[in-house]
């Protein structure tokens, strides 16, 4: 047993949040995840006693989190977007920043147009603009068949009716000649033996969506280069990358003969997304 988890003997749900070796968020989560209660349940119920299997089920998800495992994992879900998804370790864990692609699809889709999300995923990109949009036409590809399988339950459960067609492929490579109104991609970007992927919950996640394996910055070639045949004209190519790539990426989209070529800022102030229009 891990110092400070709780034992059983009369524990309740506060001596457990009081004992725990976490922090109070993160036990707060692995508690409603072990005991299915609701956020508002574990505060109004916080005198509940936990009976003996309930104990060592919270010390095995609190063990595992003293192991390094992401709390997302562990749980299987997290939200985005205002929505939940359901996650494994065949797929990233859908992040915060990443909302602000969300946004700017959102904002420059042209209405009743088309859009493809590039290395989907869990889905949380392409379900989270179809949820708001529906109006669109969207299509999320991936050359995982795990991914596109956790994708496709996501869509299956959020989605009403079904409005998201998954194809397993290679960048475009399954998309003979079909275009896009608009394109969007969070694409494998660490470069290779970054030291962060050795680090927290990144030693978790799957290792070809972390990284190209190279510079970081062959995704965004490939993207970028290929967009010409798939992307219509006076169309969106909007792509998230790293906190210090946004030059290299404009370069890369100017080389390319896109216009308007810029960067939008997260929250933090970190260039966190890049795009251009393809030009005629």
């Amino acid at each position: 047993m891990a110092p400070g988890t709780p034992s059983a003997g009369g524990t309740t749900i506060a001596a457990c949040e009081a004992s725990s070796p976490l922090d109070k968020l993160e036990t707060r989560i692995l508690l409603m995840h072990a005991l299915g209660l609701t956020r508002i349940q574990l505060i109004t119920q916080s005198d509940l006693e936990l009976d003996a299997g309930q104990i060592a089920s919270l010390q095995s998800l609190i063990q595992r989190r003293i192991n390094g495992e992401p709390i997302a994992y562990i749980t299987g879900e997290r939200e985005f977007f205002g929505l939940s998804f359901q996650v494994t370790p065949d797929v990233l864990i859908p992040r915060a920043d990443t909302e602000l692609l969300v946004e700017l699809a959102l904002q420059y889709a042209p209405q009743h147009g088309s859009l493809l999300d590039m290395g989907t995923g869990s889905g949380a990109i392409a379900i989270a603009v179809a949820h708001q949009r529906p109006d669109l036409q969207v299509t999320a590809l991936d050359v995982s068949p795990a991914a596109l399988q956790i994708a496709g339950q996501n869509a299956q459960r959020i989605l009403s009716p079904m409005r998201l067609q998954l194809l397993q492929s290679d960048w475009y490579d399954a998309l003979h000649d079909r275009q896009f109104d608009t394109i969007v991609s969070n694409p494998p970007y660490i470069v290779k033996d970054d030291q962060h992927l050795s680090q927290g919950d990144l030693r978790f996640e799957p290792v070809n969506a972390l990284t190209d394996h190279a510079d970081g910055l062959s995704a965004y070639r490939s993207i970028i280069g290929g967009a010409g045949a798939h992307l219509q004209q006076g169309g969106w190519l909007l792509m998230e990358h790293g906190y210090d790539q946004a030059e290299a990426v404009r370069k890369l989209l100017t080389k390319h003969g896109y216009g308007q070529v810029q960067s939008w800022r997260d929250l933090a102030g970190i260039e966190r997304v890049s795009g251009g229009i393809l030009a005629a």
